[in-house]
């Protein structure tokens, strides 16, 4: 029995192509007790696999699997690596391990300044031909001047610049969101405005240099707004946003390493304008910022523990059971955010590639079964729906439960 025939199976966002290469599938060990979805493949343009460098929290092979488990068949590394990827040599060290150890499509992305200090671009030009974009992420470009010259370069050479958006001027210390809950605790906060004032920042240089523009993880209902106004204004511009702003927000706060990450959990009010961006189409995509860290730095805290959690994993039930079940967006919408629209938007070519979900199946999230080193979730011990059961990319099967 094929995927193609079994009439169980909903296939959503699938085309011609791609169905040829579904109905190849045997599934007859699958209950037909339970309704499966074949989606294409999932894409994350915006993840930590911390190799070369920082191999102890994740490496290509374990953060590639961990991505064939959460659906997904084509992921954008960001270069906050060691060495980073501001020269052809250091980018050549990652290409390598990539090609060893990938299970699945890898891009890497090229820093936009000599080991993301802000002071000196990187040889773009030398690395064009081999990253899908140039980003600082983690950092955010402080100096006008800089990225001014990075966008103009990134332009002549046909590249995107994909942008963490922070003012260092306005962190003062914060770790958590500067709303209710810091006040509350005693905690020190990071405002909005270190995000959006750095957005409205670039939108300004977009303006003058026609660069292609991409904003990471946005966080803030200002931030939505300031983009959703670009667009209107016809700039070549696209954002991100991350499954946990969309589901948490910071009255979802506990005294736990696994709630911080940067930027952090906003209000409600920052949440409720994240899920209108993505509804009217101003959130382009979805991207986990899948950021594994040692059990040890997550163990400290709110204060002291490292910024960022882990999310190819859980990205899919998360969103499916807390949004497509609550009936806030369809499942076709959730399919675009997750695969159709990054693909596009990146120019990912990841045609023969899919995956298979059981939507009934409910779980717990116990992230000692995770495939990645990261452990680090909010979603911990939280029941949701979804089990992916297949993951096929470029035709070879890849992940199967």
């Amino acid at each position: 029995m094929s995927l193609q025939n079994t009439q169980k199976i909903k296939k959503v966002c699938v085309n011609d192509n791609l169905l040829a290469l579904v109905s190849q599938i045997d599934v007859t060990e699958f209950s037909n007790n339970n309704s499966y979805a074949v989606f294409p493949g999932f894409c994350d343009v915006h993840v930590h696999f911390r190799d070369p460098g920082f191999f102890y929290k994740e490496n290509i092979f374990t953060g590639s699997m961990s991505a064939a488990r959460g659906g997904y068949t084509s992921v954008c590394t960001m270069p906050n690596l060691n060495p980073v990827p501001d020269t052809k040599e250091g980018l050549d060290v990652q290409l390598k391990l990539i090609e060893r150890d990938a299970v699945i499509f890898v891009y890497p992305y090229g820093s936009i300044t000599k080991g993301e200090n802000g002071l000196e671009l990187s040889d773009m030009e030398d690395m064009a031909e081999n990253v899908i974009a140039f980003s600082d992420d983690g950092r955010g470009v402080q100096s006008d001047e800089m990225m001014y010259a990075a966008m103009v370069k990134a332009k002549s050479l046909g590249k995107m610049i994909v942008a963490h958006c922070e003012v260092n001027d306005l962190l003062q210390g914060g770790y958590i969101h500067k709303g209710e809950y810091a006040m509350a605790h005693g905690h020190k906060g990071i405002c909005s405005e270190s995000e959006y004032l750095q957005i409205e920042r670039d939108l300004k240089l977009v303006r003058r240099t026609g660069c292609k523009y991409h904003v990471c993880h946005i966080s803030a209902r200002e931030s939505v707004e300031l983009i959703r106004k670009a667009k209107a204004e016809g700039l070549d511009v696209s954002c991100e946003t991350a499954p946990h702003y969309l589901v948490l927000d910071d009255n979802d706060l506990k005294e736990d390493g696994k709630f911080k990450m940067n930027p952090p959990l906003r209000s409600a009010a920052d949440r409720m304008a994240l899920i209108e961006g993505i509804k009217d189409g101003t959130i382009d995509m979805i991207a986990t910022d899948h950021a594994p860290h040692s059990a040890e730095e997550k163990s400290k805290g709110l204060k002291m523990s490292a910024f960022g959690i882990v999310g190819l994993e859980t990205a899919f039930p998360v969103l499916y059971t807390k949004l497509v079940k609550q009936g806030i967006i369809t499942l076709e919408k959730l399919i675009e955010l997750l695969s159709i629209n990054p693909k596009k938007r990146f120019g990912i070519k990841d045609d023969n590639s899919f995956t298979v979900w059981n939507l009934d199946k409910e779980f717990l999230v116990d992230p000692n079964e995770f495939l990645s080193k990261g452990r680090a979730t909010p979603f911990e011990g939280e029941r949701l729906s979804g089990v992916c059961v297949l993951t096929v990319c470029d035709g070879k099967i890849i992940y199967k439960l």
